[in-house]
């Protein structure tokens, strides 16, 4: 069985930075690609970034490239996300995501490509 667990949500004031963890257990964490996602209220679930199983390779949702860093410490088997200069419409829950498929030489963006998700953090961030 799968875990992913998020950390690192809050409140903050726009311009502010969180960095998000997910700290993941019952996989070979290094063979797969890892992604967030985002949820508003009444939104549906959109892509933010993704990351290589190797770390070599980088996706961004254009909302938040330049001010979103997705990184990895596979020794640690876990996914962070650094987010710099936040606004009012990051505000959501972040999910991590892991690729259903191993060792994929292309980053995925799409929902149906991840499988096993964490529980969310929630984001808010104040104008």
């Amino acid at each position: 069985q799968v875990q992913l667990v998020e950390s690192g949500g809050g409140l903050v004031q726009a311009g502010g930075s969180l960095r998000l963890s997910c700290e993941a257990s019952g996989r070979t964490f290094s063979r797969n690609n890892m992604g967030w996602f985002r949820q508003a209220p009444g939104k549906e679930r959109e892509f933010v970034a993704a990351i290589k199983w190797s770390g070599s390779s980088t996706r961004y949702a254009d909302s938040v490239k330049g001010r979103f860093t997705i990184s990895r410490d596979n020794a640690k088997n876990t996914v962070y996300l650094q987010m710099n200069s936040l606004k009012p419409e990051d505000t959501a829950v972040y999910y991590c995501t892991s690729d259903r498929r191993t060792l994929r030489t292309t980053v995925g963006t799409t929902l149906s490509e991840y499988d096993y998700w964490g529980q969310g953090t929630q984001v808010t961030v104040s104008s």
